[in-house]
Formats: C-alpha cells, structure tokens, sequence
C-alpha cells in the first residue's frame, strides 16, 4: 500500500461536524457524546441536520444525508467529522459523495461499523481516518479507555495496546499500514471503487449478529479475493452476538472459523482485541502505521509518530 497521508491532528478549540450518514439517532443518545467533546476535550461541535430527522429506518432521506455530510467535507472549518452512529445507509450515498474540497483540506472521519464505507472510501483516496468510538458509542458503559484512545489518535498521540494472549494466537511481529473495520463492509465492497488493497497491511476485522454459516462464507469470499494472502498481520477483534443455526450447528465458534480460513499462511495473527461492537472498541487509525507484535505474553499494537501532510 501507498503511502497515506493524514489530515493534521486536532488541538483544544479546533471544530468538529457531527452527522448521522446511516441510521436514525435519537438526539438525546449523543448528548454524553458532545459534552465529551466540548467540555472534556475543548473542541466546538457543529451539528448536523440529521441529528434531528428521520426517514424511515434512514436519519434521512439520501438525499438529505448526502447533502449534510457533503456540506461537512467540504467546510474548510471543520477539523473532524465524527459520525453520530452506524446502522446501515453509507453505501447509499458514497458514490455521490464528491471529495475535491476534502482534499484541499483533508479532516479526520471518525466511525465504525457502517461508516467502514467512508473509511475505506478515504484510504483509496489516500488518507488516514479512525476506525473508532462515535458520538453514541462513546459513552457506553466499559469504554473509558476506548474514549481515551480516540482522544489520542485524534489529538496526535500515539496510543498502544496490550492485550492477553489467545490460544489461536500466531507469534510473529509485523510494521506496516493498519487498515479493515466491519468484516461484512469489507466484503460488500470487494468488486466496487471503494474495495480496500489489503496486501502487506495490519488488517484488523470485527462484525456482530452475523450467522455462523455466513462469516463461515463472508471468510471464503475474503480469501477467494486475495484479501488474505499478503497480509503483514491480522488482528481478529470482537465478533459479538453471533448466531447460530438452530440444529444442525454450525459446528465451530468464530474464531474457529476465522482460524481455519488462515491456517495456511504465516503471518502474525491475535484474537480477542479490543476493537468492534462492545464498550472497550479501541480507536484504530485506518493508513496509520503501526508496529505489531504477538508473542507467548501478549499482543500489543503500536501506533508510530506521524506528521500530517497538512499543517
């Protein structure tokens, strides 16, 4: 992978967009979100329209959406955007999406689960984003250092983490791009303008209320794609609330499943990490580079110092 690029590192009083590109919120779920970032981070926060609609299951109609986030990217006062929630609607919109003005003055996108779209939208692009905790997420219960993480990343510091050791773990140690997020979004993208290249990358990967069968093929789908063959690392985060047939069962857990699908190759692989659909969802840069190493004590991810190429 290309060298990335990354939008410059936020200080206290820079501004911040906050708009829901997917599913409806309810306002009052991400008032903890923005007291967090104004009062406990010192930045100023502009709202969205679509913090306030809704459209059937949408925040908005697409339309509507579109015209809210693009309006967002294209200010050069915003520094960030961070996303109210996931859900499901990036993918109706990001083809439309026009990024000439993101690209005079590049900000951070900051989301997970759906927003895995406008994340990897932004690394073909060539620049850094966050995989990382929204203005909903942050506050539930068990995300201190999840919130934490964010302000780091966000705020130019360079976190790590350690995490315990995992049976399947593979032993090995890796420096190179981070890049993935929802493993569903991964492979709905494989084909389109927006598939991410994951060779010679960290790939991290979480999902949730996935059937068994279905991660089973949505693994297959990734490998038959070449997204798992050249990797430099893979670090296999939570896969939460997963479901399983009735009878027959499927037979194996999720890490079972994943850990079959990569048992050919030599990379260094750690399960259990804290990132995807629970409270501890550690912020990960998406085209950051990171330092990874998995050994018989831990699996620890370091962030490396970077310079944004805009300052």
């Amino acid at each position: 992978m290309n060298q990335i690029k990354l939008p410059p590192f936020l200080k206290p009083g820079d501004q911040i967009g906050i708009v829901a590109p997917a599913s409806v919120i309810k306002y009052e779920d991400i008032l903890g979100g923005i007291d967090i970032f104004t009062n406990k981070w010192g930045l100023r926060v502009i709202e969205g329209d679509t913090l306030r609609s809704a459209f059937n299951q949408f925040s908005a109609s697409d339309e509507m959406r579109l015209a809210d986030l693009q309006r967002m990217l294209d200010d050069p006062c915003i520094d960030a955007i961070i996303a109210a929630r996931g859900g499901y609607g990036c993918s109706r919109i990001v083809d439309q999406l026009n990024f000439d003005r993101f690209l005079q003055h590049p900000k951070w996108i900051v989301g997970f689960s759906d927003l895995t779209v406008l994340l990897s939208q932004v690394l073909q692009l060539g620049y850094g984003s966050l995989h990382a905790p929204m203005a909903k997420s942050i506050t539930t219960y068990g995300g201190e250092l999840a919130e934490e993480s964010l302000r780091q990343l966000l705020f130019g510091e360079m976190p790590e983490y350690k995490v315990n050791p995992h049976a399947l773990n593979r032993k090995g140690e890796a420096t190179a791009t981070v890049a993935g997020g929802n493993l569903c979004i991964l492979n709905h993208l494989i084909g389109s303008e927006t598939e991410i290249n994951t060779d010679g990358t960290i790939l991290f990967i979480e999902d949730i209320s996935e059937y068994l069968y279905n991660l089973d093929r949505m693994m297959i789908q990734m490998k038959r794609a070449g997204k798992l063959s050249n990797l430099a690392g893979l670090i296999v985060g939570q896969f939460t609330d997963m479901k399983d047939n009735k009878e027959p069962t499927f037979g194996k857990n999720a890490n079972e499943i994943i850990h079959e699908h990569i048992a050919e190759y030599a990379y260094p692989v750690c399960f259990d990490f804290p990132v995807g659909h629970v409270g501890d969802n550690r912020a990960m840069g998406v085209g950051m580079q990171a330092k990874f190493t998995v050994t018989s004590e831990n699996a620890a991810l370091q962030f490396l110092p970077a310079v944004p190429a805009f300052i």
